[in-house]
């Protein structure tokens, strides 16, 4: 009974002291619902209160790097698994000729007599799209134009120089900003605003249309 009663009196001096639960748990080795039962009437001084935020703290960024840490691990060991995946593969004119059309189809202008309209705000994927039609057909890269679409917070003049050294588009070939209204209520940071590709093509664009919604419904579902 003695043993027990020290226990407890040690426990609340460590409480008072501003040791977590988790720290009076492990001194004493008792379970943490008998620390929280033993200290629970204990008054906390400033202090006190203070080293236990600290603590807390302490322990929340610990938590984070280990997490952060096991997501890098998992990113890394798919990467590797895909790294490994594409090894296999031999990647022709004629996959980028699917890739192209796959992209098109899901993210480009579904009315063919506009010509070809491929809209997105992801640059690596704009800058796929026209080196896999170039792949794809030959086409008059001076009647390609962009049309960027921006929030009344951008600079046009930066975003056309930022779009034009990504798709490699000339800013001559760019023509006037669309500009969406903006409603004041948040801001995307290194948001880019998205783009618009457009070539004046609608034989090409019902082609990859064509071919996009093909490999959909022929291999959509295999297994």
């Amino acid at each position: 009974m003695k043993s027990l009663l020290d226990k407890q009196n040690k426990a609340r001096v460590l409480r008072k002291r501003g040791y977590s639960l988790n720290e009076i748990s492990d001194f004493l080795s008792i379970s943490k619902s008998s620390a929280s039962i033993w200290v629970k009437d204990c008054k906390l001084s400033k202090k006190a209160l203070l080293r236990i935020a600290n603590r807390r703290k302490i322990g929340y960024e610990r938590a984070e790097a280990y997490k952060k840490l096991k997501a890098e691990n998992i990113k890394e060991k798919l990467h590797l698994e895909v790294d490994n995946f594409l090894e296999k593969i031999d990647i022709s004119k004629d996959h980028l000729a699917l890739f192209c059309a796959l992209l098109y189809r899901c993210e480009g202008n579904k009315s063919p007599r506009d010509g070809i309209m491929f809209t997105n705000s992801d640059s690596v994927m704009v800058r796929c799209f026209i080196d896999f039609l170039k792949s794809y057909v030959e086409i008059d890269e001076k009647r390609l134009r962009a049309c960027v679409h921006l929030h009344e917070y951008h600079s046009p003049k930066k975003q056309i120089l930022f779009w034009s050294k990504i798709t490699g588009i000339p800013k001559t070939q760019f023509i006037k900003p669309y500009i969406k209204p903006h409603t004041g209520k948040r801001v995307k940071k290194d948001y880019p605003g998205c783009i618009s590709i457009r070539y004046g093509s609608s034989l090409l664009a019902k082609k990859l249309n064509i071919l996009g919604e093909t490999i959909f419904k022929k291999y959509g579902g295999i297994g």
